[in-house]
């Protein structure tokens, strides 16, 4: 990480909060029952992620404030200004505390699979209170630097367990690229669509991408070193979900295999490719089910902070207040009863449905702050507003289909 030509920071952040449990069982949903075919959605997601992150990051470093701040501070209008910070806070806490329910959720059956049963007490689960436990241990200690290592070395043994399960399974590699390359929408994916957008282009990111940048970097010169990282970390991100995809469908497409849960990934691996498959695919959504306790609860803290002018240090009371309460939030969610796979379902749809508003509020912020040289071009605009067209066309079908008007 000291070595100036490979800089991982905070856009790893970024990766580790989208490749949670999310992105497992919805990549998982997507590969066992569309095979293939939907590989084209996480193509355009990465691409749209760079696209929107790289604005995130660089608004960041030259304004030295975070998105929150920047939207506040550029709605002169006292209506409107009270419009914009009460759709981002209530997008950023609906969206965390969802998120957060499923993160330690995915986390605490990625446990339940390596050790093979449950820690339970009655009907009480313990691993949901070990989950939060260790995502509050980083959080409290209030230095951005070990938060970040933390974070890195989580997404490295995740791509790791990821990746080498994809390896195992040996997936269809003719199929592979024509998924990936050749868009195609088999009759009702349009759903899982907008979802594997969701768990990849996620609102929140952009407001812990902004501010994350400012904490590292400090002058103009840095935006190359952004920018390195942007795109070192992202397609790593990418690579683990398609990954996710392809191994489920080897796994699991036409094989009549019935996966509802994540609970039901690592057990029917095992009987086709052996206990080591099941092995590593518990231990990475184990490592998603951390890495994403941990950056949801500081996303949410850097998004609200700055919304509502408040102090954006980790170690402020203010913060912590943020991050615990997302945290505890969290915690209460995945011990409620309700099954981990409808909560990080829903989470996901209600990201790809929040999107299109956050994504708004970015591209005006970075066309009206006074950004001078750094303000976006015609292409970055160009760019950022077709992802945009994009996200509210799928999330109107979303909303659509959910009121059974499609």
């Amino acid at each position: 990480m000291k070595n100036s030509r490979l800089n991982l920071g905070p856009a790893i952040l970024v990766t580790a909060a989208f490749i949670g449990p999310g992105t497992v069982i919805t990549a998982t949903l997507a590969g066992a029952n569309y095979g293939y075919s939907l590989l084209w959605a996480l193509l355009f997601s990465i691409i749209a992620t760079i696209i929107l992150q790289e604005m995130s990051a660089r608004l960041g470093i030259v304004t030295r404030q975070g998105l929150g701040e920047n939207i506040r501070t550029s709605c002169k209008n006292p209506i409107a200004r009270v419009i914009a910070v009460s759709l981002v806070v209530s997008a950023i806490v609906i969206g965390n505390a969802a998120y957060q329910g499923g993160n330690i959720s995915g986390a605490s059956l990625g446990l339940e699979s390596i050790f093979a049963k449950p820690a339970v007490f009655g009907a009480f689960s313990f691993w949901p209170l070990i989950i939060g436990l260790f995502a509050f241990v980083i959080l409290i200690s209030g230095n951005y630097k070990i938060i970040e290592r933390a974070l890195i070395a989580l997404v490295g043994l995740m791509s790791l367990a990821f990746l080498i399960t994809f390896i195992i399974t040996k997936p269809n590699l003719i199929q592979f690229f024509s998924g990936l390359f050749i868009p195609s929408l088999p009759d009702g994916a349009a759903l899982t669509v907008i979802a594997l957008i969701g768990t990849t282009v996620v609102p929140y990111n952009l407001f812990l991408h902004s501010a994350s940048v400012s904490e590292k970097w400090h002058n103009v010169e840095d935006i190359d070193k952004a920018k390195q990282d942007l795109y070192l970390s992202i397609p790593l991100g990418g690579l683990i979900s398609i990954a996710i995809v392809s191994t489920a469908a080897s796994a699991f497409f036409g094989q009549n295999i019935n996966i509802t849960s994540a609970a039901d990934i690592a057990p029917a691996l095992q009987p086709l490719f052996g206990d080591l498959a099941g092995f590593f695919i518990a231990l990475g959504l184990f490592c998603a089910g951390i890495s994403s306790a941990v950056t949801a609860p500081l996303a949410a803290a850097y998004a609200l902070n700055g919304i509502l002018n408040l102090k954006k240090q980790l170690n402020s009371n203010a913060f912590k207040a943020i991050w615990g309460s997302i945290l505890l939030l969290g915690i209460i969610i995945s011990s409620s009863g309700y099954k981990p796979i409808n909560v990080i379902w829903f989470a996901q749809v209600a990201n790809g449905v929040l999107l299109p508003v956050v994504a708004i509020f970015l591209l005006w912020v970075m066309n009206t702050v006074a950004l001078k040289e750094y303000r976006n071009t015609k292409l970055q605009n160009v760019l950022a507003s077709f992802v945009i067209i994009v996200t509210l066309m799928l999330s109107a079908r979303s909303l659509m289909s959910a009121f059974g008007l499609l």
